[in-house]
């Protein structure tokens, strides 16, 4: 630990959030918050954002591009008693730009605008800037569509009062805009000290994701739509105040599937006193407002649920309701182990509240006279049957085997090695799956040392794939909270999965020619290919005692065969790997499973 770079990052506004944390929330969370926070700052970003800058030569480059059609970008901002310093930061950061063809559209609420007309109008000889006020404050939903109703573009960019646009920003996505024809684009972004030029703590995004959304406005800014959709939805809504971006997002989202991510950090958020930024608790009434724009979303979606509160601010949960109990499958591939297996066994039965299950143990070759004690102990009784697979150890063929037998109309595959945490585990992982087009659904894992074996996987990590956050303290929340949010991601681990069964038999069940590892991640790569979602569901909890069963990769036998099965997944998969898991910024590392920057 750097103790020069953490005292660098205290100032009076980090002392005082942590005071307002700690009085919120106690000192136990206070301890993990804090020890979260002396890794971040570890990781000098200050330092790695400059290197990522577009050179002088690139940036002028970009002001002499010819444009055949270029798209007119409005800037579109709402301005509230904007202090001068921050107003006019803003204005020259939109007149920077290396894209010419945008406009600024400024709306003024405040109570006596005379100080900013002031200011605004030494500016207004660019005549690419437009600025009214307002006869009444119509609060930020309110005045960020008058802004709108005076906007000319074809896309329509929402910038706050205070914040700062980089450069190249309306470039980049003035390009994407023309690449795709995207409705919906959305830059990666960072905060800024409100009276330094220090930047922190990045929010590097995924590709879309519908899951993650709902549990929290990650896609935040630098938000850009085209005009028309806007005018479809119908604006911002001033019912959800506070959380308006939000909701209007989520209106948004609803109505096209043309929504495009730009991986740069172009928007760079302004941390001040009385900025949100700061200070998560300073508009608590924001993220009541987003949990009920989640809700009414969903609903419009046609799906039921129950939305609640993390501990954190402005993230949320999703609880879907089941419509109806189906026959849920088990299949517990095991050999030997017979203590193992019970401990599993004891732990569905005893913990489960969804009763409308069977279990299927597909035997593999047992040698141990009290693992066939046991077989007969359990076999027939309480909805178990015990199958038997002759053949050699291969996971993709025991689970295809026992998928052959099962009646359900869901299938969890789950590993000998597992004890249920979550009572209500198969009701989570069913209220995702029973989702229209959900395929998959996966838990989240911990070591019996209570940290964390598995919270979803990332194409590309170490090679191949890998999971997320391994040895992570259980209590700890990760990168942005991205251990315990439900989202969308390219695969997840067997050891505990939900598998539609039309999902299951649409991608023909696991690739038998994968026979240890990544044939989890083989099935959900397929899977998703045909057009079915990946969730990762954090609320879903359990102990996995990995490897108890199969044991570890040790003889030059097993490290052959796990040779044979990376090159089969960089051969098969080549393309994905190639341009880089959508859930994963690439801005990250590959050689770390805790979205650790990469070195530039």
């Amino acid at each position: 630990m750097d103790i020069r770079k953490v005292l660098k990052s205290l100032n009076f506004y980090t002392i005082k959030k942590g005071l307002s944390y700690w009085k919120q929330y106690g000192f136990r969370e206070f301890r993990v918050r804090l020890s979260e926070r002396m890794e971040e700052v570890e990781t000098d970003y200050q330092e790695w954002f400059l290197q990522g800058l577009p050179s002088a030569q690139e940036l002028e480059k970009q002001r002499r591009r010819h444009w055949d059609h270029p798209p007119l970008i409005s800037v579109v901002v709402p301005l509230f008693q904007t202090p001068e310093r921050f107003l006019r930061e803003m204005i020259e950061s939109v007149q920077r730009q290396t894209y010419p063809h945008w406009e600024l559209c400024m709306v003024d609420g405040s109570p006596d605008p005379s100080g900013t007309q002031a200011v605004v109008r030494q500016y207004l000889a660019d005549g690419r800037i437009r600025y009214e006020i307002l006869e009444k404050n119509l609060g930020i939903s309110g005045n960020t569509n008058a802004a709108i109703a005076i906007a000319a573009g074809e896309y329509v960019a929402l910038f706050d009062h205070d914040d700062l646009l980089a450069e190249n920003a309306l470039y980049e996505v003035a390009c994407e805009a023309v690449r795709s024809g995207a409705d919906i684009i959305y830059t990666d972004e960072d905060k800024i000290r409100g009276e330094t030029e220090e930047h922190f703590q990045p929010n590097l995004k995924p590709d879309f994701n519908l899951d993650l959304l709902r549990a929290n406005n990650y896609i935040c800014h630098l938000l850009v739509v085209r005009r028309r959709l806007i005018g479809l939805v119908g604006g911002l809504d001033d019912a959800y105040d506070g959380a308006q971006d939000h909701e209007f997002l989520l209106r948004c989202v609803e109505q096209t599937e043309k929504i495009a991510h730009i991986p740069k950090v172009l928007y760079h958020w302004r941390v001040h006193a009385a900025s949100t930024a700061d200070n998560p608790m300073s508009k608590k009434y924001a993220y009541d407002a987003g949990k009920r724009a989640v809700l009414e979303h969903i609903r419009r979606c046609g799906e039921d649920a129950e939305v609640t509160d993390t501990k954190f601010p402005g993230f949320y949960r999703v609880k879907y309701r089941l419509p109806s109990e189906p026959l849920v499958s088990i299949l517990i591939p095991n050999k030997d182990q017979a203590e193992t297996l019970r401990s599993c066994l004891e732990s569905v039965r005893q913990k489960s509240t969804y009763r409308n299950y069977e279990i299927l143990i597909i035997e593999n070759n047992s040698t141990e006279p009290e693992t066939f004690s046991y077989y007969k102990e359990i076999d027939g009784k309480d909805g178990i049957r015990v199958l038997y697979w002759k053949d050699g150890f291969n996971y993709s063929a025991l689970n295809n085997y026992g998928f052959s037998f099962a009646k359900g109309e869901y299938i969890v595959c789950l590993n000998n090695d597992i004890t249920v945490i979550t009572p209500d585990w198969l009701e989570r992982m069913l209220g995702q799956c029973m989702r229209s087009g959900v395929g998959i659904v996966g838990a989240r894992l911990y070591f019996p040392d209570d940290t964390i074996q598995h919270a979803g996987v990332i194409v590309g990590i170490g090679g191949v794939a890998g999971s997320l956050f391994v040895g992570m303290p259980r209590e700890r929340s990760g990168y942005l909270r991205k251990a315990i949010l439900q989202q969308d991601l390219s695969a997840v681990t067997a050891a505990c999965m939900m598998v539609d069964r039309r999902a299951w038999e649409a991608a023909g069940g696991f690739d038998e020619k994968i026979a240890v590892a990544f044939n989890d991640v083989d099935f959900c790569l397929r899977v998703r290919s045909r057009g079915w979602l990946v969730v990762y569901e954090p609320n879903v909890e359990m102990y996995h005692y990995e490897s108890k069963t199969r044991g570890y990769e040790d003889t030059p036998e097993k490290q052959l065969r796990f040779k044979s099965e990376i090159d089969f997944m960089q051969a098969r998969w080549k393309e994905v790997l190639r341009k880089g898991d959508p859930y994963y910024n690439p801005g990250f590392s590959l050689k770390a499973c805790d979205y650790s920057l990469k070195k530039r």
